[in-house]
């Protein structure tokens, strides 16, 4: 069984009235290579008229966004003609490469009306060849993301990436990574073999699990050591996990602000060619 190295507790950082919890990085945890920003927002109630989502046009380059929407809506734009409203059960990928402008705020609906609120958006880091590559956006519903069951229909698998139980996930990775969101009914379990050369990002977003014998409750995020393979799971109550799992880069990293690139000169390089409009243009 793989061994677990420490269970990072994810600090509140609420974001103007968004409820915001992250587990990494912080003092005890930079990155799970190539995992490398977790933000969890909600769950929390939207009244009527509400203003939504604080996210307006900001850059980003060097890095991947998954967001994975339990409840509410996004509406994606960006400056590469990219635009869609994803709601609850649905996954935005988006590959912010040599650089774009995008926004990520509430549908006109959803401010008029209000609602429940569960958002994550998880960063990956980009391999340094693949830094500048062209910039990609992919939104999918609940609907166009390959599922399957396991135990008997007490765990449902959402299949992102990679390939688990012969299903092909829903998005071709930029690099090889697996990757799924996974729905448990209480006393639901599995079972997954990880190759100990891989890093595991493991992250538990409603409910309490039993993880390798160890007791974890929510927004927790479980870090593990690379000696061993097997991961044992079992729902002590119901519970949504996000499992992801990579070989690291072992690559220099800087990340500021929405940057994430391999030397400080590449920062200043992207705050310039933004500055200077290499971004695309902010139509919306």
């Amino acid at each position: 069984m793989r061994q677990i190295k420490r269970i990072h507790k994810a600090e509140y950082r609420p974001i103007a009235d968004l409820v915001t919890y992250s587990p990494m990085p912080t003092r005890s945890l930079q990155q799970i290579d190539p995992f490398i920003f977790l933000n969890h927002h909600g769950f929390q109630t939207y009244p009527e008229r509400n203003q939504g989502l604080p996210f307006g046009p900001h850059p980003h380059r060097g890095m991947e966004t998954v967001t994975f929407i339990l409840e509410g809506d996004i509406m994606h734009k960006d400056s590469s003609g990219h635009e869609s409203v994803i709601g609850p059960g649905g996954v935005q990928y988006m590959t912010a490469g040599s650089g774009l402008i995008h926004a990520e705020v509430s549908s006109s609906d959803f401010k008029r009306n209000g609602g429940d609120l569960e958002i994550l958006q998880l960063w990956l880091n980009l391999p340094a060849a693949k830094k500048m590559i062209t910039p990609n956006y992919i939104g999918l519903q609940q609907e166009d993301i390959p599922t399957f069951d396991l135990d008997g229909g007490k765990v449902k698998v959402q299949q992102l990436f990679g390939e688990w139980n012969g299903v092909e996930g829903a998005f071709e990775g930029t690099f090889p990574i697996t990757m799924c969101t996974i729905y448990l009914e209480k006393e639901g379990k599995f079972e997954k073999e990880i190759s100990a050369e891989e890093n595991i990002f493991f992250y538990i977003v409603r409910g309490e699990l039993n993880v390798n014998g160890t007791e974890v409750m929510f927004r927790n995020l479980v870090e593990f050591g690379n000696s061993g393979q097997k991961i044992q799971v079992e729902a002590l109550e119901e519970a949504v996990l996000i499992l992801g799992h990579a070989l690291p880069f072992n690559e220099p990293m800087v990340a500021q602000g929405p940057f994430v690139m391999n030397t400080q000169q590449q920062i200043q390089e992207a705050y310039a060619d933004y500055q200077a409009g290499k971004f695309g243009a902010w139509n919306h």
